[in-house]
Order: C-alpha cells, then structure tokens, then sequence
C-alpha cells in the first residue's frame, strides 16, 4: 500500500519533471511579483531574480537526477544481462 502511494511522489518522466517546474515557476514568481509590492526598488527586483533563479536552478538539478537515473537503470540492466549470459 505504501509502494503505491510513494510512486506518486516519484517523477519517472521528462514530461513530469517539466509540469513540476513549470509549478516551481508559478509560485516563484507569485512570490517575486509579492516582493516587488513588499520591497519596492532595487531590492524587490533582486529578490524576485533570487526567486526565478531558484527555479532555474532546481529545474537543471531535476533533469541532471533524470538522466543519472536512467543511466544508472541501464547500467545495471546490462550488468544483470551480462551475469544471465555468463
């Protein structure tokens, strides 16, 4: 039962690491846009930079854990192949 529910907060898919920064965004710049009223001046403007920038960051580190994901699953694929036909 707990498999099933920790399977959905796992993302398997490019298309799913994508709808999830695109939420990332949303709410950055909802907070950004809060900054510029709280803040206004140079520093509203830098803290709303910090927030998209955030995203930007975290969507590059989303996409890397993708791909390392999918290396190592294939690397370990072809390792368990190797031991079958051994």
């Amino acid at each position: 039962m707990f498999r099933k529910i920790k399977r959905l907060f796992v993302i398997k898919t490019r298309f799913e690491a994508y709808l999830i920064i695109y939420a990332l965004a949303l709410g950055a710049t909802a907070r950004g846009s809060e900054y510029l009223v709280q803040w206004p001046g140079w520093e509203g403007k830098l803290l709303y930079l910090a927030c998209t920038g955030a995203v930007f960051l975290a969507g590059a580190k989303i996409l890397d854990c993708l791909k390392f994901e999918r290396e190592h699953r294939e690397a370990e694929e072809l390792a368990i192949g190797e031991a079958v036909e051994g």
